[in-house]
């Protein structure tokens, strides 16, 4: 069987690994000069740099599994435990945010009422039926609007640099959704998965899903993109431009170096860049995939010197809610976090500004996005050094948005594709948005494609 894979991100590349190993040719396709997408690390004045995510949760066994099928485990970087630390910028100060009912109920995130109505979560209704909702309506209606604004805001800027106000909660936040359904609400499904995981003689993860600890590579991210690329090698051509046609039942693609005929086709792309790409094959399909929006995001990188920095960065960094009215979304200590990450005696900070809260703020240039994240370390962490390493990475179209809809329209294209004939898609821009969501629609995608073949 002879697979074509347009797109050579992680999950493009994990695709191709998989079907690889079942036996299937390969080819993979890339615009770019080089691969692994927004998964890039950058070395720089003795900075380990990362451009995009920073890492796996060692919880879920996705990308875990491909590691060892890379025999990459003796790369693996776990984080320290000051990563456990997590903060929210409220009310003008930086709060812990409670890792157990204890902490939680000494916590100053939320005020004594919000606590309250918080715990009245268990005493709330479930809703009826299948319609689709808002985050932010479901986090009213289970809740509350303090709860709302102070924990689940800034955790979707984090995550999705979004707005729960128009995030899908069926299709951002599965596990939650299900919590509901299956058990009738949030806190009455922790318990039952408390009471779950006991009896199997494990631990219960939290109502987002499987937690774990955050694990990279020793020599970040680009570690695992180089240990695919080198399992392909000769089976990747990148700096090309494909176009595909449907001849029978087989699919054609063109480059600059001539054509091939594929037995299947895998579209790892973004959903814009497919959009395109199959605009001439199907115009409803590619109507579909371009409407899944995506949220503009800027990441400002910071070297300091520790010495009289202003701040002991204990931990894995900060978040910032919404009605904080900052022009920042938060900061990842990540020095703190992978100690590696910057020479002895330095720290590295990486700040993101943008998302889909205040999109015109990610596109200003990169002097003005330096001077947002100084001016925001310095009245947030009480900085008070300059910085003496700088780098920014400007991403237009850096995370998808997953709307009210967005689990239907995902639906609606796999079905097409399935109808066109051997036609795939695998990226973040469909079912979760992580390097293990990736992974997990990588290898479930090259099962199936073998599987059919």
């Amino acid at each position: 069987m002879k697979v074509a894979v347009i797109g050579g991100g992680i999950s493009g590349l994990s695709t191709a690994f998989y079907l690889k190993r079942g036996g299937a040719e390969v080819r993979v396709f890339e615009r770019e000069k080089r691969v692994g997408g927004k998964m890039r690390t950058v070395y720089e004045e003795s900075y380990t740099v990362e451009t995009g995510p920073n890492g796996f949760l060692d919880g879920k066994p996705y990308t875990l599994n491909l590691v060892k099928a890379l025999n990459l485990t003796e790369a693996l970087y776990p984080s320290s435990d000051k990563a456990r630390k997590r903060f929210i910028y409220a009310k003008g100060r930086l709060a812990r945010l409670p890792e157990d009912p204890v902490s939680f109920i000494l916590s100053s995130l939320l005020s004594p009422k919000g606590k309250l109505r918080l715990v009245g979560e268990l005493f709330v209704p479930p809703k009826r039926g299948e319609e689709d909702e808002t985050l932010a309506q479901f986090a009213r209606r289970r809740l509350g609007e303090e709860a709302l604004n102070r924990l689940l805001d800034p955790m979707v800027a984090g995550i999705f640099a979004g707005d729960p106000e128009r995030m899908s909660l069926k299709a951002a936040f599965p596990a939650i959704y299900r919590l509901e359904k299956e058990y009738g609400g949030l806190i009455k499904g922790l318990i039952a998965k408390m009471k779950e995981a006991k009896k199997r003689g494990g631990k219960a993860s939290g109502p987002a899903g499987p937690g774990g600890k955050l694990t990279s590579f020793k020599r970040g991210v680009s570690q695992l993109i180089e240990a695919l690329e080198e399992s392909l090698k000769g089976e990747i051509e990148t700096g090309v431009n494909p176009q595909v046609e449907k001849r029978g039942k087989r699919w054609v693609v063109r480059t600059e170096k001539g054509e091939e005929e594929f037995d299947a086709l895998v579209m790892a792309t973004p959903s814009y860049a497919a959009s395109e790409i199959l605009k001439e094959v199907d115009r409803e399909l590619s109507d579909l995939l371009s409407r899944i929006e995506y949220s503009p995001i800027s990441v400002v990188a910071l070297g300091f010197t520790k010495e009289g920095l202003g701040h002991d960065l204990d931990g894995f960094g900060f978040l910032v809610p919404k009605e904080e009215g900052r022009e920042i979304l938060g900061a990842l200590w990540d020095s703190s976090v992978f100690p590696n990450r910057a020479p002895q005696g330095k720290a590295l900070i990486r700040v993101m500004i943008g998302g889909a809260r205040q999109p015109g703020l990610a596109l200003k240039s990169p002097k003005e996005l330096v001077r947002i994240a100084v001016k925001e370390l310095i009245e947030i962490m009480k900085i008070r050094r300059a910085p003496e390493y700088i780098r920014v990475f400007r991403h237009e179209r850096g995370i998808p948005h997953y709307t009210l809809g967005h689990a239907e329209r995902v639906e609606r294209i796999f079905k097409r594709g399935r109808e066109l004939g051997n036609l795939y898609f695998c990226n973040n821009a469909y079912t979760g948005v992580g390097v293990n969501d990736c992974t997990k629609a990588a290898q479930e995608t090259a099962e199936e494609i073998l599987k059919n073949g």
